[in-house]
């Protein structure tokens, strides 16, 4: 089914291509596109240009430099370490790439995170990969009325327990040069708790 699902997409998006390019080379003579075949291009390109909801994004371009704090355990103190990320739009405007170095439990740490908005859905994607994982999160949110707190779900593969954990995350923009992400999600117990705090600051 996915398969068929990718493959679609794939003729979808040749279909497009190139019925603009002999739209756009045509000559005296030449059949023009059908209503069906415009509505099918005008669709896509609505879907597959860059809208409001990306330029909600463009705050977050830059270099940031971040406090982490992460709680391992709820009766323990938590690990404190520091990092850099490095945030640049991607792919026409339609992605934030995010590249976070840092440490855990005193090895190097590398992230990688991608977060776009999807004309369809009506909701930001993001998607999140490291070096401590062979996994990939992927996550759906929404900014709140005022555009300053983003509030976002996932849900991860817990290798402990064979089940899937659902996490929390919200973004705060405290301002231009400020943000907060924080993550919630189940300790050992099943409850739920607050297991990182990223503190950003903008490099000048």
């Amino acid at each position: 089914m996915k398969l068929r699902q990718v493959t679609f997409a794939a003729c979808a998006v040749l279909l497009v291509a190139g019925i603009s390019t002999a739209q756009d080379g045509m000559k005296p003579g030449d059949k023009p596109m059908s209503a069906e075949q415009k509505a099918m291009m005008d669709a896509w390109m609505k879907f597959a240009t860059p809208a409001e909801g990306h330029k909600s994004l463009a705050g977050m371009v830059g270099t940031w430099d971040a406090e982490v704090t992460s709680w391992m355990d709820a009766d323990q103190p938590p690990t404190k370490s520091k990092g850099v990320s490095e945030h640049r739009m991607v792919l026409g405007g339609r992605w934030v790439e995010q590249k976070f170095t840092s440490e855990m439990m005193g090895m190097p740490f590398e992230g990688l995170g991608y977060m776009g908005y999807d004309n369809f859905k009506k909701k930001y994607m993001g998607t999140w990969q490291d070096n401590m994982s062979t996994a990939v999160m992927v996550s759906e949110g929404t900014w709140d009325s005022a555009g300053k707190v983003m509030t976002s779900m996932a849900t991860m593969d817990n290798f402990m327990t064979g089940k899937k954990d659902s996490i929390k995350m919200t973004t705060t923009i405290m301002d231009p040069d400020h943000h907060v992400f924080e993550m919630w999600g189940p300790d050992p117990k099943g409850k739920n708790v607050k297991q990182m705090e990223i503190r950003y600051r903008r490099r000048k």
